[in-house]
């Protein structure tokens, strides 16, 4: 007989067991993502209930997450990423609720509210409209309202900005994200609608599936399957950084390793021709390209080592429609090449070191959502079939707070065809960073995203340095894990070298940085010689 606990999780893995909606009207008792008035029946149970206040209003109760909040009853609720937050929404205002618990970490709630709103405050394009502390039910509440001009390509755009974020205890916070079409008048109103409550059970997330829309001509289709399908073996990747406009390197390291990689890695950022050549160039070799395009100017690409801030606007000036022209002719030198296109566009969203992480936005995930889809949207009209949509968050958020998370990035499961994944072992060399283990990395990021998205994975790039630990060691034990992660079709390793400030070699991740490196990944990749 099956225990309450393995039917819950049988249930959670089938698309038939998928909530129909993410909405009830009042009253309404939902339990571990459906309607069930028989409510509570076992501790670790995450239940939500909604009920009528009168004078149009309900008051929704989320015992997991430990909240209530009163609410315009013809509003809906979407408790669809209840380990994330809870969103309440109309045609007009979205509120999204947060609760952040940072006991065991380094973060209090006063780290949470100084950081999470530092370029909410620092930005050109915000204008703030209060900012000030208060209180309600016997707590403090920081309040930071502001607005920015609408986007022109997005569709009733909330523009006008409310963050009431209610300190429990130290460790403890709340956050009320309201975000509208029109100036945000009632957060005062929406505060005393707010309540903690004792927590009880689990927040979980029940997200539904989709297929991908992207259309595809019939090589790409086939590339798709040959890669991507279900039997699909492994396939290795490289980062070098002279590929693929320049192939001499790679052949030597290739000739080293007695092996052939046939996906090579190249970045473009906005100020960069369009690598047309490369292209061809890897095409006429036999391989294919992880096109990263990064919607930044080089020059200054990390956020956090930048000293001016010619980035910052450029999730806005992309969705107000200023880049148009640059996007249609990207799409149509893509269809011009004709030939099968991993597309990974602006990889890591949720790390403060990339311009369009919603910390630069606003702590406005759906903006990137609205980008991503823009684009996707775009290529289709111009009739572009030969891409692969590739989404790629970092394996840990920074900073690590619920708006941040890497589900509030997701596009759409129409709009993604490849889910990346990304973690390195960054090693010792920089403050705060430490050695991990390739087992530490990818076994729990691989079952965490197979939770919620069925989408085929590739780690997109990844690494070892050789500062703090032993490389050689790392490598065996890379290929002996990476063989479990049954989601996984793809793994590009990123052969380069980051330099710190005084350009001294930072994280030496180079595959052959060394004899012995070189050996160990000669001998490993002996198991996948002979393509497909």
């Amino acid at each position: 007989m099956f225990t309450k606990k393995t039917l819950l999780a049988l249930c959670l893995l089938a698309a038939l067991c998928w909530p129909a909606v993410f909405a009830a009207a009042a009253p309404a008792v939902i339990v571990n993502g459906y309607q069930d008035e028989a409510g509570r029946r076992f501790p670790e149970d995450d239940v939500k209930t909604i009920v009528a206040a009168g004078d149009g209003y309900n008051i929704y109760t989320d015992e997991a997450n430990g909240f209530s909040l009163r609410y315009p009853a013809h509003m809906t609720v979407d408790w669809s990423l209840s380990a994330v937050r809870t969103v309440i929404a109309d045609d007009t205002t979205r509120i999204e609720i947060y609760h952040d618990d940072f006991r065991g970490t380094a973060a209090t709630a006063a780290d949470y509210i100084h950081y999470g709103n530092k370029y909410v405050k620092a930005s050109p394009h915000h204008t703030i409209l209060a900012d000030r502390w208060l209180q309600a039910g016997g707590r403090q509440v920081h309040l930071l309202a502001w607005t920015r001009p609408a986007l022109a390509r997005v569709s009733g755009d909330k523009n006008h900005y409310a963050s009431l974020e209610i300190v429990a205890d130290e460790n403890d916070v709340y956050t009320v994200f309201i975000k509208s079409a029109v100036p945000i008048t009632n957060a005062s109103d929406i505060l005393a609608g707010f309540a903690v409550v004792d927590r009880r059970g689990v927040p979980r997330n029940y997200k539904r599936y989709a297929p991908s829309r992207t259309p595809m001509n019939a090589e790409t289709a086939a590339f798709f399957g040959r890669y991507f399908g279900d039997r699909a073996p492994l396939t290795w990747g490289i980062f070098e950084p002279s590929a693929p406009q320049t192939l001499g390197p790679l052949a030597a390291i290739e000739k080293r390793l007695d092996f052939t990689f046939p996906v090579l890695l190249h970045y473009q950022m906005f100020d960069e021709q369009f690598p047309v050549w490369g292209l061809d160039n890897a095409y006429r070799n036999g391989k294919y390209v992880e096109l990263t395009l990064q919607t930044v100017f080089s020059g200054e690409v990390n956020a956090l080592w930048a000293t001016e801030n010619r980035n910052a606007g450029m999730v806005y000036a992309i969705l107000d429609g200023r880049y148009d022209d640059y996007f249609a002719a990207y799409a149509d030198k893509l269809k011009a090449f004709g030939h099968p296109v991993l597309f990974r566009l602006n990889n890591e969203m949720n790390g403060d070191w990339c311009w369009y992480s919603a910390f630069y936005t606003g702590k406005d995930a759906d903006l990137y959502q609205a980008l991503w889809r823009y684009i996707h949207d775009l290529f289709v009209a111009r009739g572009v079939e030969n891409v692969v949509w590739v989404w790629n968050p970092h394996d840990v958020s920074l900073p690590a707070f619920k708006w941040n998370n890497y589900l509030a990035y997701y596009p759409g499961d129409a709009y993604v065809d490849v889910i990346g994944l990304t973690g390195y072992n960054n090693g010792t060399y920089f403050p705060g960073e430490r050695w991990r283990e390739f087992a530490e990395i990818y076994p729990a990021l691989h079952d965490e995203y197979a939770n919620h998205i069925d989408k085929p994975f590739m780690i997109t790039e990844f690494a070892s340095n050789s500062v703090g630990g032993d490389k050689v060691a790392w490598i065996h034990g890379m290929f002996d894990g990476i063989k479990k992660l049954d989601r996984l079709k793809v793994a590009v390793w990123w052969s380069g070298v980051d330099f710190d400030r005084q350009g001294n070699p930072g994280r030496i991740y180079l595959i052959n940085e060394n004899d012995a490196v070189l050996d160990a990944f000669r001998e490993r990749l002996k198991e996948y010689k002979g393509g497909r």
